[in-house]
């Protein structure tokens, strides 16, 4: 194999970015996601030989191209150098399909602890519609679709949200909607198109819910909000945001998915005192 050279944030420089594994903890299929500046498809087909010869639970070979002179992992384009688009798993009883850049919690079995505690404290009745916003590959509103008349999920990743729908699909899921794009601007148009969601559940990045998500989490006025969040402190700025805007916060819950380290994760359960 031909040797490749490393790349270089300080002088935007080398070939090879990142390589990461994606490994689904109930089915044990893995992914290699090998990150490149540039097409390099041809010179990585030996490693893609050897990579499946040798390891039989290797489902999918992707190479992701990022050009950009940046710090952010993940370019927009993916290329399947050998076996399938997606690897399978199961999260809270749902089969699933993740694609290189949806997004999925690496700790499956805290995860599924995590979204169980979400479910706890959101207690869907059966008639509740619940928008789930920030939603990935809808694991999180698909665990509690079976308890609720209608899931709205937006994300801004297009391949996250195909992941969604298939997800929804191939667990038999038919209350369940997926919208491409910003959370805060998708959801404000499905607000003045009608959608009226008696519960929002939010699991933002790092950075926190950006302040239109927020305004316009506060203006649909839903009885109760859930929000996960990898950040207590975006998660306690933005809790009191909503509380300035007649939510209480009743409940929070940590949940730790990063052993070993001092990052959490933690649920907080906001109800409406007052509408604005």
């Amino acid at each position: 194999m031909k040797k490749l050279s490393v790349y270089s944030e300080e002088t935007n420089t080398g070939i090879i970015r990142h390589i990461y594994l994606r490994r689904g903890a109930h089915s044990g299929q893995i992914m290699v996601c090998i990150v490149v500046r540039k097409d390099i498809a041809r010179q990585l087909s030996a490693l893609c030989r050897l990579l499946s010869e040798k390891y039989s639970t290797i489902n999918s070979i992707i190479m992701n191209i990022n050009p950009d002179n940046t710090n952010v992992i993940l370019g927009d384009r993916c290329i399947t150098l050998w076996g399938s688009d997606t690897i399978s798993d199961t999260m809270c009883g749902n089969n699933v399909e993740i694609s290189p850049l949806s997004f999925y919690q690496v700790n499956t079995v805290q995860a599924e602890r995590l979204y169980a505690k979400a479910l706890e404290y959101a207690a869907p009745g059966g008639s509740e519609t619940i928008a789930d916003l920030y939603c990935g590959a809808g694991t999180i509103g698909l665990s509690m679709a079976k308890q609720a008349a209608k899931i709205v999920g937006v994300e801004i990743i297009p391949q996250a949200v195909e992941n969604a729908k298939e997800n929804a699909l191939r667990n038999g899921i038919t209350n369940a909607e997926f919208h491409c794009g910003d959370a805060g601007e998708v959801f404000g148009k499905l607000r003045r198109q009608g959608c009226k969601p008696d519960i929002i559940v939010v699991d933002p990045p790092r950075k926190g819910c950006s302040s239109e998500t927020v305004d316009i989490i506060s203006e649909a006025a839903p009885k109760k909000i859930v929000m996960i969040s990898c950040n207590p402190a975006t998660a306690a700025r933005d809790a009191k945001l909503l509380s300035e805007r007649g939510y209480s916060v009743d409940k929070v819950c940590g949940v730790d998915l990063f052993p070993r380290t001092g990052h959490v994760e933690c649920v907080v359960l906001m109800s409406r005192i007052y509408k604005i």
